[in-house]
């Protein structure tokens, strides 16, 4: 078990999303980062949807109550046991008692913790996936108590899983994010479609699970559309010509023109970018 000490700005627990239910309204959720989070369980050997901590931008003050192995993937947030240093991407034995603490963000913006067995929060529409109306909360707060799957079931030495191939350096700072056209993209003229795949953008600060607002208008329009499905990973534009990519939070329908979507391993390469970071998208 875990007590959550101070919860951070934004953590939550997350496994690989609640699936099957959008035709009713419910968003996916599960990691924004599907590749750090596949990562951490795949290095200590779990089920890929085993249960996670997702950590934004501010991470929390956690303790140890029982012993644990543990690994840390995505951003790097200076993290620290006790007064040992940890690496990212390396799994850790820790004991009951040991506090696990966040200083400076480094790189990225989400970093996900996974413990051997994974968390055991309640399952709610198949999923353990937090969502403020779905679950009691979306996120973790101070003093709450998060259990273990298997709490005793610790990693033996040479028995660390391999996992995936860790980002490359270019996935947190790669700036135009690979896309396929979206089923209005064909809407506008050459003209308008060249200043969307050519045009450099900036994360705004109202930016979150439910979606990233981009900075900077393109053109204005009035390309009315019937309201449709749309899917984390969609970008669309509003008719003050914005950007918006829908996140993991997201609605399951929506009514402004969808010019792209977003590949998982692009909508993973957005969940690390912080306010102000530049992006721009270009044409699979």
């Amino acid at each position: 078990m875990i007590q959550v000490l101070h919860p951070g700005l934004y953590t939550s627990i997350q496994d690989l999303g609640r699936l099957g239910y959008r035709h009713i309204g419910v968003p996916t959720s599960g990691p924004m980062d599907t590749v750090s989070a596949e990562l951490a369980n795949a290095l200590l050997n779990n089920d890929p949807n085993d249960a996670l901590m997702e950590i934004t931008m501010l991470g929390p003050r956690l303790h140890f109550l029982e012993a644990a192995t543990m690994v840390l993937t995505g951003a790097e947030m200076s993290a620290r046991i006790n007064d040992k240093v940890l690496l990212t991407n390396k799994p850790y034995t820790v004991a009951s008692g040991d506090i696990l603490s966040f200083g400076r963000l480094r790189q990225g913006m989400r970093c996900y913790l996974a413990v051997k067995g994974g968390f055991s929060a309640h399952k709610v529409m198949g999923s353990r996936s937090m969502y403020a109306g779905i679950t009691e909360s979306g996120r973790l707060k101070a003093h709450e108590v998060i259990s273990f799957v298997s709490s005793n079931a610790l990693i033996e030495p040479g028995s660390v899983g391999k996992g995936r191939v860790s980002p490359h350096h270019t996935f947190f700072h790669n700036a135009t994010l690979p896309v396929y056209k979206g089923p209005e993209f064909d809407l506008f003229s050459a003209r308008q479609q060249s200043i969307l795949t050519s045009r450099q953008f900036t994360v705004s600060n109202h930016s979150d699970r439910m979606g990233y607002q981009l900075n900077e208008a393109v053109f204005k329009h009035r390309k009315s559309m019937i309201t449709s499905p749309v899917l984390p990973g969609t970008v669309q534009l509003t008719p003050a010509g914005k950007l918006v990519i829908l996140m993991k939070d997201a609605q399951t329908t929506g009514g402004y023109p969808r010019i792209f979507q977003l590949p998982e391993s692009s909508l993973a390469m957005v969940a690390q970018k912080k306010p102000g970071d530049p992006l721009g998208f270009g044409l699979l």
